[in-house]
């Protein structure tokens, strides 16, 4: 079964002189043993405190290529949001917007947003994701799924809107949703009467002094762009047209430390009236004491709050965050889709903890694939498991990715070899049986296909996938998902924590329950029982727990683990 995985510079007259400081030690650790382990080709950090800016870069734009440098330019992803709702802030403090106005108001005539109980969807709404929209709007089908938004029309997006139903009161809950950000720069482009990026530039990047901070690549961010890459292999940019404003900004480390160091305050900017704007809490909504302004979050740190975003696109993960505390601001950026959020949050938060770094496992395996073939594939992985046993990480997400990958690309026999490795490393995971199963299935082994079908059965009685494939083999009959009464569902719906910090939220859209784990995407959560529920993104179940006939806590199931969360409301 393929899944997805859930979930500034000050100017230098002003500063000549500076002493450049070091990374902390762990740090600067961490990301040698990323690069070190394929992790990413290039990681670039740049801090700003009173006493400047400090860049620290690590790495090459892709194989074979150049070394990164501040001026190097990668896709900023979702932190592209952040510039959504200061261009929103800088026309509330021009009085040219209001933050309640009604977002059909600046929309033409001709397009209709969808309203609930009589409430209008207002430009806050879509800043702080509390629109009611949805993630991404129901009519995108890519014709290039890697570059999913390039062929995504204005004529799509207006007729989506007109078509769509809400599912929950507008402002009711936390929903992270790219439409609504996206539609948020579209409706700030009208009012100016010019492009987002045209807006951007304008509003942001001049006044900043951030002239590589654009969406269109000229010369000189082609010659200086470092390469995408997603599972050790370089990828093609993303291009947004349509819904520029949640994640088509393409800028540098030196830029970027710029936008950084204005919104905390240590450059002077025309810009901070409205960025101290885009910084104020609007809502807690989700959950972990996390709070949502402007496009911002703002999180609870040891030592203040952090005000941060992440991004990321097919082959970039970033970073950028400051706490008004202390003074501090980073920016992160990277040309993988392996992240490195961890170190932009431990660098702003001595509490915050880096990841464990391994080399990866699917990453050494397809490089073999691709010079050597099947047999040595399993080969070398019996190798790495006997003389380098502690090295490597198989990741089941990785090595699933990998699998379909080839099974796509009709390269079974490699892809059987990445499933039965997979199935060797997460013998308890449901999942890894299910793809497994399938490849067998298009190879014709019909008779071990139903033994790995039923085995991902054994482990996830609710795979319904699982059921279906075996009764397409004359295995059983299909199956019928579990239908639960309403009122037992709304029963459910609340904020659980499972660690400090660290919640799912549990809503409701009719018949269908869904979850949302803190910085994670939307899940559905599918009913085994009128209290047990399991997932299909990935391989885990949820227990909701009552005491007196009030839900109190659920219990999250996954990858052997038992975590309990208890339901703040």
């Amino acid at each position: 079964m393929k899944h997805l995985i859930f979930l500034f510079l000050l100017s230098l007259s002003a500063l000549s002189g500076f002493a450049q400081k070091s990374l902390p030690e762990d740090v600067a650790q961490s990301i040698q043993e990323r690069i070190a382990n394929g992790h990413s080709p290039s990681i670039v950090v740049g801090i700003i405190d009173k006493d400047g800016p400090q860049y620290y870069v690590f790495g090459i734009k892709t194989d074979g290529g150049e070394p990164v440098n501040e001026h190097t330019i990668y896709e900023i992803g979702s932190i592209s949001k952040t510039f959504t709702g200061l261009l929103l802030a800088d026309m509330v403090v021009r009085k040219q917007l209001k933050l309640d106005d009604p977002a059909q108001k600046h929309l033409p005539v001709s397009v209709t947003l969808p309203v609930q109980n009589d409430k209008q969807i207002t430009l806050g709404h879509l800043s702080d994701h509390t629109s009611a929209l949805p993630r991404l709007p129901g009519n995108m089908e890519p014709a290039d799924p890697a570059n999913p938004y390039a062929d995504y029309t204005v004529e799509q997006l207006y007729a989506f809107l007109k078509s769509c139903t809400l599912t929950r009161d507008i402002g009711s809950a936390y929903e992270y949703s790219n439409l609504a950000q996206g539609l948020l720069g579209h409706i700030l482009a009208l009012k100016a009467g010019k492009s987002y990026e045209a807006l951007v530039v304008e509003r942001i990047a001049l006044p900043l002094g951030m002239e590589n901070t654009k969406i269109t690549f000229d010369d000189r961010m082609k010659k200086n762009l470092a390469i995408g890459h997603s599972d050790g292999a370089p990828v093609a940019n993303w291009n947004l047209p349509t819904l520029a404003g949640a994640g088509a900004i393409r800028s540098s480390l030196h830029d970027m430390l710029r936008f950084v160091a204005a919104n905390a305050g240590l450059q002077k900017s025309k810009l901070y009236k409205a960025m101290k704007l885009s910084h104020q809490p609007r809502h807690d909504k989700v959950g972990g004491g996390t709070r949502v302004g402007l496009g911002w979050h703002i999180s609870k740190g040891a030592e203040g709050d952090v005000v941060w975003h992440n991004g990321g696109t097919g082959g970039y993960r970033t970073f950028a965050g400051f706490v008004n505390a202390t003074g501090k601001g980073v920016v992160v950026l990277t040309n993988s889709t392996k992240g490195a959020d961890d170190i932009g949050f431990r660098l702003l938060n001595s509490a915050a903890k880096l990841i464990e770094v391994k080399k990866s496992g699917a990453t050494a395996l397809k490089k073999i694939a691709e010079a050597k073939g099947a047999q040595a594939t399993w080969n070398t992985y019996q190798d790495l498991k006997n003389n380098q046993p502690k090295a490597y990480e198989f990741n089941e997400e990785e090595l699933n990715t990998l699998g379909y990958e080839y099974l796509q690309s009709e390269n079974t026999q490699i892809a059987l070899v990445v499933f039965k490795i997979s199935v060797a490393e997460h013998p308890n995971s449901s999942n890894v049986y299910d793809s497994y199963g399938e490849a067998l299935m298009k190879d014709g082994q019909q008779a071990p296909a139903i033994e790995n079908y039923k085995k991902s059965l054994e482990l996830n009685p609710g795979n319904t996938n699982a059921v279906d494939m075996l009764a397409k083999m004359g295995v059983g009959k299909p199956s019928e998902r579990l239908k639960v009464d309403e009122a037992i569902l709304e029963s459910y719906i609340g904020n659980y924590e499972l660690a400090a910090g660290f919640f799912i939220v549990v809503t409701r859209e009719g018949s269908q329950l869904f979850g949302q784990a803190t910085g994670q995407g939307k899940f559905e959560l599918f009913a085994k029982s009128p209290t047990e529920f399991y997932l299909t993104v990935v391989e885990a179940r949820i227990v909701f727990n009552s005491k007196d006939g009030q839900v109190e806590d659920l219990t999250l199931f996954q990858g052997g683990q038992v975590i309990p969360g208890k339901r703040r409301r």
